[in-house]
């Protein structure tokens, strides 16, 4: 089965029925343009234009009056990936500013489950922010993405090739010209398998580059391959971001990890077993990834799948680890394990390269103990096994009982994650519970982060097996927005601006 393909037709489904069901919302009607899958160039300039040049005080309602003028929400979403890789450096690091191109696709992860009134709030909170990013850029000296080199972009023949090496090289010019060629020439599917090894390769940005690799193609299914020059040369850019010399001529230990697995596979490369979930195993691992070091977990993963480990277990082994370092440290680099987990796995579940699967997986398990002490770094870890949280049973409706734990969210946040745990093993339904954690996330998030977070965490636990589910969620009850929290001053203006 093309797992690409089949999610891709899963989310059109999803937005169709979004806007068959949205009544006579402006944002339900501005949905059925998914279906067509184009977007006007001439239309798409102008709102590119009106997002860089538009004061920030005044661009949410500018924005509004193009949707009023016929914009549909694509239109919106591509502008505004658009108008972030042009204008936004993602430089000193693949991070801070540059999250206004990282959260694109969360933004609308979001949005997807959203009341009708709210579905407009995550993208231009996004908008918002794209203001801020750019104000941060001219600080740093106007960065803008300059035009291609054409005299340097290789053949269509040529163009997997030159992009593979330049990247292999770390040479930022060939990179950017080898890019543009494969945006020009190579088929989404194709592409982005350039793409993934180049991602999660190493430690650098605390996994941004993997990020932008799943952000870059998820946006990209849903506006068009007609727009992939820009954000395939921003994307190459962004990976190959370093400090000191060329990583290609020394040992760093942020490469060190993807070295070491490149040559175990190359040795040993065990099939991996489809089979069953095994809980025993993902304790095992688990305990490795709370006390060992990258390399054993690399060890660990690798005896496991030698045993006939399922596939599935490792991960729910992978899921945990990330997620528990929100028990024990719930801080910004712990929240990364998360978000970098969810977009590895992205590419392990995409990929149709057996070998690159492996790799991606052993690599994920190397960089939790990586997070772990990154993150202790800012503050004792507690110590707070994720499967040893003592479930609080629910009592009452389920409406208010998912009304308790978002109010605890917003400060008894360890006894929210007990709720949260309880209400799920008590197998009450999930749906309400995570379409309200998301309305929260899109009224009150502050941060891109919120919404980074909460989108990887919620896929993150529809991915684990039934007897981590729980867990993994409840985890994230150390970052999700409370209830009683002020609302975001841009949900006034986007509701305002829209009318």
């Amino acid at each position: 089965m093309n797992m690409r393909l089949t999610r891709r037709s899963l989310l059109r489904q999803a937005l169709a029925g979004v806007a068959l069901g949205g009544g006579s919302s402006s944002f339900a009607a501005s949905l059925v343009p998914v279906l067509r899958g184009q977007t006007d160039s001439a239309r798409m300039a102008q709102l590119v234009q009106l997002l860089v040049q538009t004061p920030r005080d005044h661009v949410l309602e500018a924005v509004a009056g193009e949707i009023r003028a016929g914009a549909d929400y694509l239109d919106v979403l591509a502008a505004l990936m658009l108008a972030g890789v042009r204008e936004v450096q993602p430089r000193p690091s693949v991070g801070f500013k540059f999250h206004t191109v990282l959260a694109v696709i969360s933004y609308h992860l979001i949005a997807t489950n959203l009341p009708a009134q709210d579905r407009w709030l995550p993208i231009f909170w996004g908008i918002d922010y794209f203001k801020v990013a750019q104000a941060g850029d001219e600080q740093e000296g106007n960065w803008r993405q300059g035009p291609v080199d054409e005299a340097s972009v290789p053949t269509a023949e040529k163009a997997c090739e030159s992009l593979v090496d330049a990247l292999q090289r770390w040479d930022e010019s060939a990179a950017d010209s080898a890019a543009a060629a494969v945006a020009r020439h190579i088929e989404m599917a194709k592409a982005f398998e350039l793409f993934y090894p180049f991602g999660a390769r190493d430690f650098r940005s605390i996994g941004h580059k993997a990020i932008f690799v799943m952000c870059a193609q998820r946006t990209l299914e849903l506006i068009g391959w007609q727009h992939a020059e820009p954000i395939l040369r921003s994307l190459a850019y962004a990976l190959l971001m370093h400090e000191g010399g060329n990583p290609a001529e020394r040992d760093d230990p942020a490469d060190r990890p993807w070295r070491q697995i490149d040559k175990l596979v190359v040795k040993t490369a065990p099939e991996l077993n489809g089979g069953p979930p095994d809980r025993e195993v993902s304790t095992r691992l688990l305990g490795i990834l709370r006390t060992g070091s990258d390399a054993d977990a690399i060890e660990a993963v690798m005896e496991h799948v030698k045993r006939g480990a399922s596939i599935s277990s490792v991960w729910d082994g992978i899921h945990c680890g990330a997620a528990e370092l929100q028990l024990r440290a719930p801080n910004i680099v712990s929240l990364h394990a998360v978000t970098t987990t969810h977009a590895i796995h992205f590419a392990f579940q995409t990929t149709g390269d057996a070998r690159m699967r492996r790799m991606l997986m052993l690599q994920n398990a190397a960089m939790i103990p990586l997070f772990r002490d990154a993150a202790a770094q800012r503050g004792q870890l507690q110590d707070a096994p994720i499967d040893q949280l003592e479930p609080i049973l629910p009592a009452g409706s389920d409406d208010a009982v998912i009304l308790e734990i978002c109010r605890n969210f917003g400060g008894q946040r360890r006894k929210a994650a007990q709720g949260l745990l309880g209400y799920l093993q008590s197998g009450r339904p999930a749906a309400p519970l995570v379409a309200r954690i998301q309305q929260l996330i899109s009224q009150k998030g502050n941060s891109s982060h919120d919404f980074k977070f909460a989108s990887a965490a919620i896929e993150g636990f529809r991915h684990v097996s039934d007897g981590w589910r729980g867990h993994c969620l409840a985890a994230g009850a150390m970052h999700f927005r409370g209830l009683d929290e002020r609302d975001s001053a841009i949900v006034a203006r986007t509701r305002a601006a829209l009318g």
